[in-house]
């Protein structure tokens, strides 16, 4: 619709590198026991790894030169926000800005690469916030018309059902979420837990950006993610400590977002929940590294981040049709969370598929094999195929459990009383689980991928039935449910506890 108006003022932020490589690698990291492993605090990393004095003077000096201002640095998160208008951030970085419109609103965008002038080359790693396009879909879905009247479950059920280890509740750990919209209601959680016979969870928000807990008051919308979020991780886990980070639905957002969460030495997270995401094409290159980098920081501080696989089956919604993977779950130091149908009789799980309800035009499981991240080292053994392209890629997801709306979970949003379904259940259950490992074993499990791939026989429920529209469940890991869903005591016991 033409050029953006050259006048308006924007924030954007740079990402820089790192101090230095991180030592231990992820690999020797990710390789050792939970017991023998080292985590670094907030202000260890910050001071060993945090973005350089020369770095940050560079960044001064070349807004300086371009008529921007420096609005805020932090080294952990290695960021710096750099405001000026429209007429001379494109400039700055060697690009022009647009007005374009689509079928849901209009959105800032550019073409073509961004340049950085020589005094930066190989300081940064990213420049967010020129593009203002929504980046991330929430997948979560609600129950369709025609399964009204068949069960559903609580959150706690489907956790007894996968066998979460006894005598855990989450006390002592922080659960993050990232929420790129919507809101909640203190009225709706004292009501839910209170039907649940639960206490009320600790609910901290943080404000990213600009944003903040704003309820839209339509359940549908992205109130319902909120919703599943806060009340399967609350009540799963209902003695640990809650913190939603609000921000804007941009990947500027979405990253600030994960940086303030990794880097929260406040609230301090064990876990990170991320129930957003689009498929890995969307995404450009830069977002996927800066996205990465801020994992692999979260894996040196201890923090586990669990990440929805997608709602769209095996293509995760693509245009034309061509078989893609969900990012950030891709992302090789996130958990991967794929879905199933689940019965539960008696308390225990009778039987469970992947999910896919694609012949319906509903939702499926997604999963496949990137075509950004090479197979990562833990991945070496499970027979992940080729992707699409020929690129021997990290397969996705590697963890499952129940999230087929027809067997899905009862919530409480905006006063009614739904069952949602989705991946997006899926990241907040695994989220809950871990804290309540990490409690028993008095220690984070942090980066925990290469232990759930070395784990003994019955660690998980193998999902052999059903596929994704594009991939097929077998024995042993596939691209529909990963490594399979928990047993939850199982686990803890092959990460070392009793």
């Amino acid at each position: 619709m033409g050029l953006a108006d050259r006048s308006e003022t924007l924030e954007v932020t740079v990402l820089l590198r790192r101090g230095g490589p991180l030592f231990p690698s992820l690999a020797d990291l990710g390789a050792s026991p939970v017991s023998s492993r080292r985590y670094l605090t907030r202000g260890e990393f910050a001071a060993r790894y945090g973005a350089r004095a020369e770095d940050l003077a560079r960044v001064r000096s070349f807004a300086s030169a371009r008529g921007l201002r420096v609005r805020a640095e932090d080294r952990a998160r290695r960021t710096v926000r750099l405001s000026g208008r429209v007429g001379d951030l494109a400039p700055a970085f060697g690009t022009e800005l647009y007005r374009y419109i689509y079928a849901r609103g209009s959105y800032r965008g550019r073409e073509g690469p961004l340049v950085l002038p020589e005094e930066l080359e190989g300081r940064v790693v990213g420049v967010f916030g020129l593009d203002n396009r929504p980046q991330a879909r929430p997948p979560f879905r609600p129950r369709p018309a025609w399964a009204a009247g068949l069960p559903a479950y609580t959150p706690p059920e489907v956790a007894g059902a996968y066998d979460f280890p006894g005598d855990t509740s989450g006390a002592g750990e922080c659960i993050g979420l990232i929420e790129l919209g919507g809101g909640y209601s203190a009225s709706d959680l004292d009501a839910y837990f209170s039907g649940l016979g639960l206490p009320v969870p600790s609910v901290t928000v943080v404000g990213v950006d600009g944003a903040s807990n704003a309820p839209t008051g339509a359940p549908t919308g992205p109130d319902g993610e909120v919703a599943l979020d806060l009340e399967v991780a609350g009540s799963v886990a209902p003695a640990a400590r809650l913190v939603a980070y609000f921000a804007p639905n941009t990947d500027q957002g979405f990253l600030d977002a994960v940086l303030a969460a990794v880097h929260d030495d406040t609230n301090r997270p064990t876990v990170l929940s991320v129930s957003w995401g689009s498929p890995e094409p969307t995404w450009t290159a830069q977002a996927r590294d800066a996205f990465q980098s801020a994992f692999q920081d979260g894996a040196a501080l201890g923090v586990t981040v669990a990440v929805a696989a997608g709602d769209q089956g095996a293509t995760d919604g693509s245009a034309d049709g061509a078989l893609e993977v969900d990012f950030p779950a891709s992302a090789p130091e996130a958990i991967g969370c794929g879905g199933t149908r689940l019965t539960i009789s008696g308390g225990t799980v009778s039987k469970e598929t992947t999910w896919n309800e694609l012949s319906r035009g509903e939702g499926a499981t997604g999963g496949g094999v990137s075509e950004a991240f090479p197979r990562p080292s833990y991945q070496s053994g499970a027979s992940v195929p080729l992707a699409p392209n020929g690129y021997a890629g990290r397969g996705v997801p590697d963890v499952a459990a129940d999230a087929d709306p027809v067997t899905g979970y009862q919530v409480l949003v905006d006063g009614q009383s739904v069952v949602l379904g989705g991946t997006s259940a899926v990241a907040p259950l695994w989220a809950a689980l871990i804290a309540r490992i990490n409690q028993a074993l008095g220690h984070s499990v942090g980066f925990v991928n290469p232990l759930l791939y070395a784990a003994p026989a019955g660690t998980f429920h193998d999902i052999t039935t059903g596929d994704n529209g594009g991939y097929a469940a077998g024995v042993g890991w596939d691209a529909c449910t990963g490594l399979g869903s928990p047993d939850g005591t199982a686990l803890l016991k092959a990460l070392g506890g009793r």
